[in-house]
């Protein structure tokens, strides 16, 4: 019966992964694609013209004799793909493909045969090169991205070798002898040269910082759910999207809610942001103490909070304290700040305490009295360098007096002094902490162009296209 039960849970838990939602999601489209296949034919352009590439010698049969022959300083001149698509194959990866690519290439040459010995400069024309290429991408154990080359085919229409020398007219009987293993050369290293740059390229992914330090408060996970899904016209990032206290990467008590983004094809990239990383990072300010501010400095600019402050709104506190102290405000989070999402609409709500207190000449404090807010404030949201920044406003607040060392007083008397502290000192704190932005996730810190926020009912939206600078 034991065994029963242990067979029960474990297939309990497996359920739950295999149904484990994304706290942030992160699109690729078409529009994506095209444009990364732009800037990667202009990356691999610059680097093969770049690139230096080894000497080779070797022998070839002619109806006169053997030609020895070695090829050295092979340069890239010129190299273009015209006709270079990438296109999405559901379920399986990404497929690149072009048949009309050509180069030209700069060659030292040497030639020698029983009649003669000579060497030179030549130019080698590429021309009609087929390409296609498959990738799939799949979820390594890290929860890192990754890019592995499932299937390539290339073939050349034509070599052409043209040698520059002092007896040109014989150099022609001789290019053959060298077209074909330039050729033969193309086309058994070029699959291999092009599997190489993928693992390049997931070598790369792999250096994601999928956890990744927002602050001194808090942290966040963008490690993979699942594989990423490819789809006919875009590629699906399920990331976990969780922020935790520094160094606790304890589970969080509660899971993220479906969410499905629009079907929208007009940006490069979306990210959606739900509900879930919101609270999860309202919960990890809340436990690190990111909420608990004490106010005195906040203030000092407008006036100096003293007890005479405080006497002039609230008799009972005049008569307590007959001559003026300094005073100093202690505000603590009671719970962690509730987040909502709506259409158009971000609220946050803020249940907490505030404790007045006295500093008396031997600078130990004394309470005067505690008062339990809940306020609702909105956040409106912007990115900047690549991240999410967030600014909350205040739309009003309760007051409840908790404790009072002067007696019972009503509280409305401190609703206009609170709002004023509230507006000018814990909120500008607070804005001043989320100043410091939650990152997205990012490869090469590519900047984002033109992005759009959008508050749903349940989720952010954020369109953008991207900005990579060669």
């Amino acid at each position: 019966m034991l065994t029963f039960w242990y067979f029960f849970l474990l297939l309990h838990l497996l359920i739950q992964q295999l149904d484990a939602n994304p706290g942030l999601k992160v699109r690729i489209t078409q529009k994506g694609l095209d444009y990364g296949k732009e800037i990667g034919l202009e990356i691999l352009k610059q680097r093969i013209k770049e690139e230096s590439f080894p000497d080779w010698s070797g022998r070839e049969k002619s109806g006169v004799g053997d030609v020895d022959y070695t090829i050295s300083g092979v340069r890239i001149n010129t190299i273009e793909f015209p006709d270079a698509s990438v296109s999405l194959i559901p379920g399986i990866g990404i497929k690149l493909s072009t048949q009309r690519a050509y180069a030209t290439v700069s060659v030292n040459w040497n030639i020698r045969t029983w009649l003669f010995k000579d060497s030179g400069s030549g130019t080698v024309s590429i021309s009609g090169v087929f390409i296609t290429a498959v990738f799939t991408m799949s979820q390594d154990s890290t929860g890192h991205p990754s890019m592995s080359l499932d299937s390539c085919q290339m073939s050349i229409r034509g070599v052409e070798v043209k040698l520059n020398g002092t007896i040109s007219w014989l150099y022609k009987f001789f290019t053959k002898y060298l077209e074909k293993p330039i050729q033969r050369s193309l086309d058994t290293h070029s699959c291999p040269n092009i599997r190489q740059g993928i693992q390049q390229i997931d070598a790369q992914l792999r250096t994601l910082q999928v956890p990744t330090q927002i602050d001194a408060f808090a942290q966040i996970d963008y490690s993979l759910v699942n594989s990423p899904g490819v789809f006919q016209s875009y590629i699906d990032l399920d990331l976990k999207g969780a922020i935790y206290p520094v160094g606790n990467w304890t589970d969080l008590a509660f899971v993220p809610a479906p969410f499905i983004l629009p079907d929208k094809s007009d940006s490069m990239l979306y990210f959606g942001i739900s509900e879930y990383f919101f609270k999860s990072a309202s919960l990890a300010y809340y436990t690190a103490g990111a909420f608990n501010i004490t106010i005195v400095e906040e203030l000092s600019s407008y006036f100096n909070v003293t007890t005479e402050t405080f006497g002039n709104i609230i008799p009972e506190i005049a008569e307590y304290y007959v001559e003026a102290q300094p005073a100093m405000l202690n505000l603590r989070a009671a719970a962690a700040p509730v987040v909502s999402l709506q259409t158009d609409t971000f609220t946050l709500e803020i249940c907490a305490s505030m404790e007045v207190l006295a500093v008396l000449p031997d600078s130990t404090t004394q309470s005067i009295f505690t008062v339990n807010i809940i306020a609702n404030t909105s956040a409106s949201l912007t990115i900047f360098e690549q991240k999410l920044i967030g600014s909350l406003c205040l739309n009003r607040f309760q007051l409840f007096l908790a404790d009072s060392s002067v007696g019972f007083f009503e509280v409305s008397l401190l609703e206009n002094f609170l709002s004023y502290v509230l507006r000018n000192g814990v909120i500008p704190a607070a804005n001043a902490k989320l100043k410091n932005g939650f990152p997205l996730p990012n490869l090469d810190q590519i900047p984002l162009l033109r992005p759009v926020v959008k508050v749903n009912e349940g989720y952010l939206l954020i369109s953008t296209d991207i900005d990579y600078k060669l």
